[in-house]
């Protein structure tokens, strides 16, 4: 998969520092990393709906405040909305049933507790930034974006992610940019195969942000756990979200959002093309 096409496919107004997104049903479910919406954008229509996600829900929450919802992934009718753990306000993940509207909240910091020891990760090394769900398996996804670079994939197999859980982890070398290492910011899979986005950003911390220098697109064999590619997509953009569009014998279109980190309440999504090798 060496030839790629980028190109702007939406600009959406109402939506700010877009962190991920889902394409399902004919609509773009995005979150932003500074909001407590869940926004549904339809694409045929145009219309931006916002659901509250948590209480008191405003856009543009203070840093210090937020949430920080960075991750989200769906299986069946349930989207999963996941904060980062980089803070200790950062540790929720809500679940939002689509069908019946139903939203409830879980508080993950015994797991993200966990997973920062089982990955020797430091608490301020940790930062999730993407999330995958099979129905039996999790994927999540820390960002190495902090002083010691780490960059881990965590599958986590069990009944809940609150008190049933085993945990596997893997450790990657993403490709550097200008002797800056890119870090995991989301992931989503087709077909046994883990699409993951990186982006090079010229910080050592996971709270506050540096110059982006560019982003790949790569792929994990999930049978393995080895990358099969990485391919550089961007020498500008931050980009944060990642979901399947179109699937075909000779190409996957990937729709992508970005994270402009300022409080301008617009974005654009973005449309990889991957032609397949034949």
């Amino acid at each position: 998969m060496e030839k790629f096409t980028l190109e702007i496919l939406f600009h959406i107004i109402g939506i700010g520092s877009a962190s991920g997104l889902i394409y399902k049903d004919n609509s773009l479910f995005i979150i932003g990393d500074n909001s407590g919406f869940l926004y549904e954008y339809n694409i045929e229509s145009k219309n931006l709906q916002r659901h509250e996600i948590i209480e008191n829900a405003t856009e543009n929450i203070a840093k210090s405040e937020k949430p920080d919802f960075e991750a989200i992934t769906y299986f069946g009718d349930n989207l999963y909305v996941f904060g980062s753990g980089s803070t200790e306000k950062r540790n929720k993940m809500i679940q939002i049933n689509t069908l019946e509207k139903e939203i409830s909240t879980n508080d993950l910091a015994g797991l993200y507790g966990v997973m920062q020891s089982f990955g020797e990760i430091k608490p301020e090394d940790f930062n999730i930034e993407g999330a995958v769900y099979t129905g039996e398996e999790w994927y999540l996804f820390n960002r190495g974006n902090g002083k010691s670079a780490k960059n881990v994939l965590f599958t986590i197999q069990g009944k809940n992610l609150i008190n049933e859980f085993n945990i596997l982890s893997n450790n990657y070398k993403l490709p550097k940019i200008k002797g800056v290492r890119s870090s995991f910011t989301d992931a989503v899979i087709l077909d046994d195969k883990i699409y993951f986005l990186s982006t090079a950003e010229n910080t050592d911390s996971t709270y506050h942000d540096g110059e982006i220098l560019g982003s790949f697109i790569g792929c994990i064999d999930t049978k393995t756990m080895k990358i099969d590619f990485t391919k550089k997509i961007s020498d500008t953009h931050k980009f944060e979200g990642l979901t399947v569009y179109k699937n075909s014998a000779d190409k996957i279109e990937f729709l992508l959002c970005e994270d402009s980190d300022t409080e301008v309440l617009e974005t654009n999504i973005y449309k990889l093309t991957l032609n397949k090798k034949h």
